[in-house]
């Protein structure tokens, strides 16, 4: 759990111990944050998807991820408050395009919500995403 909302996963994922679940135990061959879902409500006609790591229905802050049309992921920390710049939280590493906090308009109700959030941030992630490569 996150601030006691519930973490969500994806059931199919392979996972390297079957007495864990994959976020926890993440095969070598496969990128960072496997084991949580792709929400593919959020993915774009350029194939940018981000994913979900903490249930984002009825919430006010979470954690979710970004994976770019090459595979590359990056982590997102995203709380509503009246604020328009991104934060590093963790800079780039092998494996990760780096960790950003991400400021949303509103509380997040719904799938809708959650798309409409993140991709008024995709211009800004596209950019660290170039600088990055």
């Amino acid at each position: 759990m996150s601030d006691g909302r519930r973490i969500l996963t994806d059931d199919g994922a392979e996972s390297a111990d079957p007495n864990l679940p994959a976020f926890l135990a993440r095969p070598v061959d496969k990128p960072v944050y496997h084991g949580f879902p792709l929400i593919e409500e959020t993915r774009t006609a350029d194939g940018w998807c981000f994913g979900a790591i903490t249930d984002f229905n009825d919430a006010d802050s979470g954690d979710a991820f970004v994976v770019a049309p090459d595979g590359t992921r990056a982590g997102i920390v995203w709380d509503v408050y009246e604020k328009n710049e991104l934060g590093e939280i963790s800079p780039p590493e092998p494996g990760r395009w780096g960790v950003y906090q991400l400021w949303f308009r509103a509380p997040v109700r719904t799938v809708e919500d959650f798309t409409r959030e993140l991709h008024a941030w995709l211009p800004r992630l596209r950019e660290i995403h170039a600088r990055c490569k």
